[in-house]
């Protein structure tokens, strides 16, 4: 039992430690970790804690952790009282390294923000977070997501409501919150 939290810390802080450009950029390093690498999760319970976690408070990425600790747990066959200690467990594993980064990047940058060398650190890191926010994005391209062309009519209702939510963020700036709402009602008439 020890070692599914040993596994869970490490994951989550190596997920930490790499995770730069925030919690979207994250997803599709804990989908790599907790589905692909442990198979502590299904495809479709990762959808849905990815889900969940954007619609709760607080950053995605850390909710997710949240999320994936419990569920692992449970999953593992262990009762809810362990599987809290697991969402505690991966929370803080995935908050430590950038909790202690930052403390040791504040007293330096104020100093070195101007320098060649960090300014051009940073340039070599943002192309970095666009992929990975796009790998996410792709990663969360799946059946679950958007049915299967089996299924005509969910499949085009999925595609659909897509194509809505990104030209209506995109285009004509819609409220996010106003998409979801929207397409979850439309989901809920259509489906």
């Amino acid at each position: 039992m020890w070692w599914l939290y040993v596994k869970l810390f490490y994951s989550f802080f190596k997920i930490g430690l790499f995770g730069f450009g925030g919690g979207y950029a994250m997803i599709s390093l804990i989908q790599g970790e907790v589905v692909n690498r442990y198979h502590w999760l299904t495809s479709g319970q990762f959808t849905d804690i990815v889900a969940i976690s954007q619609m709760t408070p607080g950053p995605i990425g850390i909710n997710s952790a949240t999320y994936v600790g419990y569920t692992s747990v449970v999953n593992a066959g262990y009762g809810h009282g362990w599987a809290v200690l697991g969402s505690v467990t991966a929370t803080l594993a995935v908050v430590l390294p950038s909790f202690v980064l930052m403390l040791l990047i504040s007293k330096f940058l104020m100093k070195f923000k101007n320098h060649p060398v960090v300014e051009h650190v940073f340039q070599g890191l943002r192309p970095a977070v666009v992929g990975l926010l796009a790998a996410a994005a792709l990663l969360l391209l799946t059946p679950e997501n958007f049915s299967t062309p089996d299924s005509p009519w969910q499949f085009y209702i999925s595609i659909f409501l897509f194509a809505f939510a990104f030209i209506g963020s995109l285009v004509y700036k819609m409220n996010p919150i106003k998409l979801i709402c929207l397409c979850g009602l439309a989901g809920w008439i259509l489906f």
